[in-house]
């Protein structure tokens, strides 16, 4: 793909990562079409970009067909971000998160098909499941837990989302490529759907009780968003991307515990941190994994990417953000 500007259309773009991603091309010289509906992005996050020339907000939902085909048609490229998004939200609203993220990405796909357009499909960790090989890696098999439980419904639409991406682009040749995201996190993320960074920087700063979940042992990664967005325009651009999955992610392990621990003193905090179980946080029954850390070692090699950011560095720009609303 050439480095001349292109016209993206970015789904889900008053979102937390979608709002980052739209800032950053236009920083680059590209020009940026942006879907949401505003179910959980926030208007305040774009705020900023009406100025710019070369950005347009629409709002309106990624299943409206007339929409998405006058967006698609000025497009070049679709970054399919739009979904239901975080564990609070999936477990209590499990018809929309099913529908939203199966339905949502169909419609992206015919419209993409429609013009030929090269298309980035957000996907997430969670289809790794219960997978206990460690790092998770692109082609490793995949565990789910049963269908009675709602949580293994997000992993399924976005396992299924990665399959019609895929499909789209073996039988109808379309350059789809989705994109596996571990903990993204930084500035503009709101805690309200089970984000536990910015869960942990709001209660320390308002010297409440950080509450950890379970035994706090469980063990994640984080990616600062920029690092993540800045993986996500380089996919776009690359040609040999197209049919490949890839994991975006950090790799430097923290427990829960840890991380609560960490902010409370980079925050400055009198807050006291204890420990509730899943059942009280979420549903009987919940269960989650004990670790989560992705293979990075396919976008490095064809891609040259890496986080450069530390988790320190995430958190402070966290706890500036928060500090400063």
């Amino acid at each position: 793909m050439s480095n001349s500007p292109l016209t993206y259309l970015v789904t889900g773009g008053a979102g937390f990562i979608g709002s980052h991603l739209a800032e950053a091309l236009l920083k680059a010289g590209h020009r940026v079409l942006a879907i949401d509906n505003l179910s959980t992005g926030r208007q305040k996050n774009i705020d900023h970009l009406y100025d710019e020339p070369n950005f347009q907000f629409v709002r309106a939902s990624i299943t409206d067909s007339i929409v998405m085909d006058r967006l698609a048609s000025q497009s070049d490229v679709i970054v399919h971000l739009a979904a239901a998004v975080g564990v609070r939200l999936v477990v209590e609203h499990p018809v929309q998160t099913i529908e939203t993220n199966v339905m949502g990405t169909e419609k992206v796909l015919q419209s993409a098909l429609r013009y030929g357009l090269r298309v980035l499909l957000a996907s997430t960790s969670e289809v790794y499941g219960k997978g206990s090989k460690i790092p998770f890696s692109e082609d490793d098999d995949v565990l789910l837990g049963p269908t009675s439980k709602s949580r293994w419904g997000y992993a399924a639409s976005k396992m299924v989302d990665e399959f019609l991406g895929l499909a789209y682009h073996l039988e109808y040749g379309l350059p789809v490529t989705p994109f596996r995201l571990f903990n993204t996190v930084g500035a503009r993320q709101t805690g309200q759907y089970g984000m536990v960074i910015p869960r942990f920087v709001r209660q320390a700063l308002n010297n409440e009780t950080i509450t950890v979940y379970s035994d706090g042992k469980m063990q994640r990664t984080f990616c600062d968003v920029r690092d993540s967005v800045r993986a996500i325009i380089g996919l776009s651009q690359l040609p040999t991307a197209a049919g490949q999955v890839y994991n975006i992610g950090g790799t430097d392990e923290i427990t829960m515990r840890g991380l609560a621990e960490r902010v409370k003193m980079m925050s400055d905090s009198n807050s006291e941190i204890i420990h509730i179980p899943y059942e009280e946080a979420y549903a009987p029954g919940f269960e989650d994994m004990q670790r989560r850390v992705p293979s990075i070692e396919r976008i490095g090699t064809q891609l040259g990417w890496e986080p450069s950011f530390s988790l320190d560095e995430i958190l402070q720009s966290v706890i500036d953000y928060e500090r400063g609303n």
